[in-house]
C-alpha cells in the first residue's frame, strides 16, 4: 500500500472497492465519507483532490468503510444528514431524513401562508428536522415537536440549538394514550406506517440499523392514521390542516378511507417528486 494517500487516490481505489462489494452507487458512498473527514463540499473534494490525507484522517477513513461494508447508514457513521438545505445531526436513536419528507414541507409553507403566528404540532419528531425546519422558515410559528423516545428528543434538542430554532420545543409524549394541549393551526406527521409483514423485505441498512419503533406500528401501519383522525378536530383548529406523510402502494388509499369515514370531506392525496402519492392533507 502506498505510503501517502491522495483524495484522488482515495476516489479511485474505494470507487472500484464499493463497486465490487455490491454497491449500487459506489463513487457516492466515499464521496459522503471524504466530505464529512474533510469538513467541506462536493465539489470541494474534487477541487483538493491531490492533498494528502493525515494519518488520522486515515484511520476514521479505514473504520467508517469497514462499517459501511456491514451496510451501516452513512449518515450514522458521519453523524449527519442534510434536510431541506440545513445539516442536522442523527444517530441509530432517530430515523434519517428522507428528501420525500421535505414534500410536507413545502406543502406545508403553502398552507400557512396568511395565518399570522401559526401554532403547529409535529408527532413523531425524530430527529425534530421537520419542526426546527418549519420554525426556521415560518419566523413567527410556536411549534411543539412530540415524541415518544427520550433518546430522539436528545437528539431533537441538540439539533434545534445547533440551528438556533427558539420558536421550537420538544416534549416526551405517546400521542396513542394522551392528547397535547392545543388547538393547533397545522398538525404534521411522518408517523411510524410499514406494516410489520413488510419489516422482513426492508433493505439490511433500514431494517437493522434504523430505529424500529420508527418504521413500523408492529401492525397493520394504520395504527397513527386512525389516532388523528379520532383527535384530529380537538387537536387542530377549525379551517387548520393536518399534513401526514404515507407509504406505498394501497396504503395512501387506506389512509385516506380512513378520515374520509371517519368525517374528514376534504382530503386530498399529493404526490412527491417521484411521482408517488406520499402526503395526505386533509382540512379541517
Amino acid at each position: 500500500m502506498p505510503e501517502i494517500w491522495r483524495i484522488i487516490d482515495l476516489l479511485n481505489w474505494a470507487e472500484s472497492y464499493f463497486k465490487e462489494k455490491g454497491f449500487e452507487n459506489p463513487r457516492t458512498e466515499i464521496e459522503w465519507l471524504l466530505r464529512a473527514i474533510l469538513k467541506c463540499s462536493r465539489m470541494d473534494v474534487y477541487l483538493r483532490f491531490e492533498e494528502p490525507l493525515s494519518k488520522t484522517q486515515l484511520a476514521t477513513l479505514r473504520a467508517w468503510v469497514k462499517r459501511r461494508l456491514e451496510r451501516e447508514p452513512l449518515q450514522y457513521i458521519t453523524g449527519s444528514c442534510d434536510f431541506y438545505g440545513r445539516e442536522f445531526s442523527v444517530d441509530k436513536h432517530v430515523l434519517i431524513p428522507r428528501p420525500e419528507t421535505e414534500r410536507l414541507i413545502d406543502i406545508a409553507l403553502e398552507k400557512l401562508k396568511g395565518i399570522d403566528s401559526p401554532s403547529i404540532l409535529d408527532i413523531g419528531a425524530g430527529s425534530g428536522c421537520i419542526a426546527t425546519t418549519l420554525g426556521l422558515e415560518v419566523p413567527g410559528s410556536t411549534i411543539l415537536g412530540i415524541d415518544v423516545s427520550d433518546d430522539a428528543l436528545g437528539i431533537a434538542n441538540k439539533n434545534k440549538e445547533k440551528l438556533d430554532a427558539e420558536n421550537v420545543s420538544f416534549q416526551a409524549m405517546d400521542i396513542l394514550n394522551t392528547i397535547p394541549e392545543g388547538p393547533f393551526d397545522l398538525l404534521i406527521s411522518n408517523p411510524p406506517y410499514i406494516p410489520k409483514e413488510e419489516m422482513d423485505g426492508l433493505m439490511k441498512d433500514v431494517k437493522e440499523f434504523e430505529p424500529t419503533m420508527a418504521l413500523t406500528d408492529e401492525k397493520d401501519g394504520l395504527t397513527f392514521y386512525k389516532r388523528f383522525a379520532e383527535i384530529g378536530k380537538e387537536l387542530v383548529k377549525n379551517g387548520g390542516w393536518m399534513i401526514l406523510e404515507v407509504g406505498l402502494e394501497n396504503h395512501p388509499n387506506d389512509v385516506k378511507k380512513i378520515f374520509s369515514e371517519s368525517g374528514y370531506p376534504e382530503t386530498e392525496l399529493i404526490k412527491d417528486y417521484n411521482g408517488d402519492d406520499r402526503i395526505l392533507v386533509i382540512k379541517i
